[in-house]
């Protein structure tokens, strides 16, 4: 039997997005779920969920994720998971003056990256969900604590990489100006919600 890794895009927006729902991700794999960040309009569809996963544990949503959470019988958190074979790590990116952090989904070889929101580019990925923020030129954030990396050099840093398939996950309004007039990223492709990506993991991944 071929095992998958199915990864849906809920959401592809930024923080007050005027067209995308905010950016979250639904894994699925080895009959479990696990939600990753979200918010109104890009909330997992009816059903258990393993856990709720998030980047920023003092983002803006948070009340209303816990609150949806909570209904799922899950606690909103940021950390590690295993689900089945595959191993879900969290880990650290600059990106604001407090704790943030994205996502290592492993199994075997295979590495998928969650990381909608970083200043400092975070790692090398076979797929990569990634920040857009920001469209040709970086967002820093008052008092020099970070900010959005933008889609150029995040793209630069992507093939510098080795990111095998990037992925716009986090789009904000430079973002959208730059679809509707046509643009395209330097790399990658722009997210799409609701679109399901599937990866088939590696036989050599552990049991």
């Amino acid at each position: 039997m071929t095992r998958r890794l199915r990864l849906t895009l809920l959401g592809v927006g930024a923080m007050n997005s005027p067209r995308f729902a905010p950016a979250g991700l639904l894994l699925r794999h080895a009959g479990q779920r696990v939600a990753f960040d979200g918010g109104p309009g890009a909330e997992p569809p009816p059903g258990p969920l393993a856990a709720w996963l998030v980047t920023d544990e003092q983002a803006e949503l948070r009340s209303l994720l816990r609150r949806s959470a909570a209904e799922r019988d899950v606690v909103l958190r940021a950390g590690d998971l295993d689900v089945g074979e595959v191993r879900v790590r969290c880990r650290p990116v600059v990106h604001t003056s407090h704790p943030a952090y994205g996502y290592r989904v492993e199994a075997g070889d295979l590495l998928v990256v969650w990381a909608p929101e970083f200043w400092e580019f975070p790692a090398g990925a076979d797929l990569m969900f990634a920040e857009a923020a920001a469209w040709n030129r970086p967002i820093r954030f008052r008092g020099g604590v970070g900010g959005h990396a933008d889609v150029h050099t995040v793209a630069e840093e992507a093939v510098r990489h080795g990111v095998r398939r990037l992925v716009w996950a986090h789009i904000g309004r430079p973002g959208i100006r730059a679809i509707d007039a046509g643009l395209r990223p330097p790399a990658g492709e722009w997210g799409v919600e609701g679109r399901t990506y599937t990866l088939r993991l590696p036989q050599s991944a552990p049991s």
